[in-house]
C-alpha cells in the first residue's frame, strides 16, 4: 500500500512539474508515465481515468493557492482590504503558475466527484475558495449596512470572481497590456504590478461600490 501511494504521488509530482513548465497541453498519460519511469499503462492502476489524474494535479494547485491566500490574510483588516489582498494573491498566482492556473478551473476536463477512497474529491478543494470569497463579500455588505441589494453575496462574489479571473487570463494573453497602452500609455508602465493593482481596485469598485462610499 505504501509503495502504491508513493507511485501515485510520483505521477502527480511529474504532472505538476509538466503543467508548470510546459502547460496543460503536455499532460498526456503516456508522457507523464514516461517521465515517472513507469509503463504507459501504470497510471491506470492509480487513476481510473485521465480526468482523475488531472484532478489530482489540480488539487495541488488549489492547495498552494489556498496556502498563499491564508498567508496574506489579515484577520484584523476590513473585508474590503482582505478582498483586495485575496485578489492580488490570485492574480500573482495566475501570473507565476500559468499552466496550473489554467488547469485548476477547467472543470470540463476535471473529475470533481470521483477520487480514490483516501483522497477527497476535487470539489472539496474548489468550493472552499469560493465560500471564502462569498463570506468576505457578505461581511463587506454587512459592514456597509447595504440593504435592498439586487443580488445575494454568492452572485456578487461569482461576478467579482469572473471579473478577476478574466483579468488574469487577459493579462496572461497580453490583451490588457495592449488596450491599456493604446488607451493611456501612462497606465501601462514598466512595473506590471501598478496597472494590475489599479485593475484590482476597479474590479472591487465595480462589484462592491467605491471605497468609502
Amino acid at each position: 500500500m505504501e509503495l502504491e501511494s508513493s507511485l501515485r504521488e510520483r505521477l502527480i509530482d511529474v504532472g505538476v512539474d509538466l503543467v508548470t513548465t510546459e502547460g496543460t497541453a503536455s499532460l498526456g498519460l503516456r508522457e507523464i508515465a514516461r517521465r515517472a519511469g513507469v509503463s504507459h499503462g501504470a497510471p491506470r492502476r492509480y487513476f481510473p481515468t485521465h480526468h482523475a489524474l488531472l484532478s489530482a494535479i489540480a488539487r495541488r494547485g488549489f492547495a498552494e493557492l489556498g496556502s498563499r491566500i491564508e498567508a496574506t490574510a489579515n484577520e484584523e483588516a476590513s473585508p474590503r482590504d482582505r478582498l483586495q489582498a485575496l485578489a492580488r494573491t490570485y492574480l500573482r498566482y495566475a501570473s507565476e503558475h500559468r499552466g496550473m492556473f489554467e488547469l485548476m478551473f477547467r472543470h470540463d476536463l476535471l473529475d470533481s466527484q470521483a477520487a480514490p477512497s483516501d483522497v477527497p474529491p476535487l470539489r472539496d478543494s474548489t468550493l472552499p475558495l469560493f465560500a471564502h470569497l462569498v463570506e468576505l463579500v457578505a461581511c463587506h455588505a454587512a459592514e456597509r449596512r447595504a440593504v435592498g441589494s439586487l443580488e445575494t453575496p454568492a452572485v456578487t462574489a461569482a461576478a467579482l470572481w469572473a471579473n478577476l479571473h478574466g483579468t488574469a487570463q487577459l493579462w496572461a494573453w497580453g490583451s490588457l497590456q495592449l488596450v491599456l497602452e493604446a488607451a493611456s500609455p501612462a497606465v501601462s508602465g514598466d512595473d506590471p504590478a501598478e496597472p494590475l493593482d489599479r485593475l484590482v481596485m476597479a474590479v472591487l469598485d465595480a462589484h462592491l461600490g467605491p471605497e468609502g462610499a
